[in-house]
C-alpha cells in the first residue's frame, strides 16, 4: 500500500485521523519490509499486531506468518480492514458480547466485533485493556507492530511482565522511547522502562524511520527496535514483584542517593548489608547501577520490607 492508496482509502471512508489515537500510518514499503525482515517470520509463527490501521503491515505479516491476530481500537479502521481482507473472510463478524459460557468455549478469542480471516483474526478492542482483561500464554507468539505512540510503553511493560511473554518484540515507536529500551547503565536514557523490559528481553537492534515515511508525518522521530526474550531468566519469578518495587523506588528521584530512597521500604541495616556485599556505595545514584546489579540487589533484599 503506497501513500496514494492510503489517502484514497481514507477519503472513500470519509475518515479524519485522530491525533489522540496516535494515528500516523507507515506507508513506506522499504521500511515495512525491514520491520517484517527483523521479525524473522516463518509459516509456523503466530504474530500479534497492535494498531494495524489500514493494514499495510498486516498484509506482509499474513503473507509470511502462519497466523496473525490484529487488534484495532478505531471502529472506522476495523471496517476498512474487513473490506480490504474480504477475500479471506471465513465467517461473519461477531457483533455482540459473548456470554460467560461462550467465553469459556473460546477463551483464546475474547472481545467483541471480531472477524475470522484466513490466517488473520481481527479484533475491535483497546489493545492495552485486552491484554489486561484477557491473560493468555503468548510465549510462542511474536509482537510485530507500529505501536500507537501514546500507549507504546505501557503495552511493552504489560507484555514483558506476563509469565507467558512473547518470544520477540519488533515494534515501531518514538525514537526517544526506542533509545530508552536500548539504553545501558549511566546512559541519559537509562531508566525505569529500560529495566522493566530488559529484565526479560535482550535489545538486538534499532533503525530509525524518517517522519516522511508516515502519513500524516509525526512531529517526532521514530525507530523500530528488536527485542528478543532471554533464553534464561535473570530473576526467579518469586522476586519479580520485589524487583519492580526496588527499581521504581530507586528511580523515583534520580538526583537522590538510592540507599536513602530505599529506606522507605527496607530497613537501613539490611540495605547496608546488601550494598556492602555488592561493593556499591550507599551514596550511589540509581542510574549508575546495571540491570545485573539491580537483579542482585533484589535477590539480597528479597520481598521483605519494613
Amino acid at each position: 500500500m503506497n501513500l496514494s492508496e492510503m489517502k484514497q482509502l481514507l477519503a472513500r471512508g470519509d475518515i479524519q485521523l485522530t491525533r489522540s489515537l496516535g494515528q500516523n500510518f507507515l506507508h513506506d514499503g522499504n521500511q515495512l519490509r525491514r520491520i517484517v525482515d527483523a521479525a524473522e517470520l516463518s509459516p509456523a509463527d503466530k504474530v500479534l499486531e497492535i494498531g494495524p490501521g489500514l493494514g499495510p503491515l498486516t498484509e506482509l505479516l499474513v503473507a509470511r506468518a502462519g497466523s496473525v491476530l490484529a487488534i484495532e481500537k478505531d471502529a472506522r479502521l476495523v471496517a476498512v480492514l474487513r473490506e480490504r481482507f474480504a477475500a479471506q473472510l471465513l465467517g461473519a463478524p461477531l457483533t455482540r458480547s459473548l456470554s460467560s459460557s461462550e467465553g469459556e468455549r473460546v477463551a483464546d478469542r475474547p472481545g467483541e466485533g471480531k472477524a475470522s480471516l484466513a490466517g488473520l483474526e481481527l479484533l475491535h478492542d483497546d489493545a492495552l485493556e485486552f491484554l489486561k482483561r484477557a491473560p493468555r500464554d503468548w510465549s510462542d507468539w511474536k509482537l510485530v507492530a507500529n505501536l500507537p505512540y501514546s500507549v507504546a510503553s505501557p503495552i511493552l511493560v504489560e507484555l514483558a511482565q506476563m509469565p507467558g511473554r512473547p518470544e520477540r518484540l519488533v515494534v515501531t515507536l518514538q525514537f526517544e522511547v526506542a533509545r530508552r529500551l536500548m539504553a545501558r547503565a549511566d546512559d541519559d536514557d537509562y531508566g525505569l522502562l529500560t529495566l522493566l523490559v530488559q529484565l526479560d528481553y535482550e535489545p538486538r537492534g534499532l533503525f530509525k524511520i524518517p517522519a516522511t515515511c508516515f502519513f500524516p508525518a509525526p512531529d517526532v522521530d521514530s525507530a523500530c527496535v528488536v527485542l528478543v526474550r532471554r533464553a534464561q531468566p535473570l530473576l526467579a519469578d518469586g522476586h519479580r514483584a520485589a524487583f519492580v518495587k526496588v527499581v521504581k523506588r530507586a528511580l523515583s528521584q534520580r538526583r537522590k542517593m538510592m540507599a536513602k530512597l530505599l529506606k522507605a521500604d527496607w530497613p537501613a541495616e539490611k540495605l547496608q548489608q546488601a550494598f556492602t556485599e555488592l561493593n556499591v556505595s550507599p551514596m550511589e545514584r540509581a542510574e549508575k547501577l546495571s540491570l545485573e546489579q539491580f537483579v542482585a540487589l533484589t535477590t539480597l533484599l528479597g520481598g521483605g520490607t519494613k
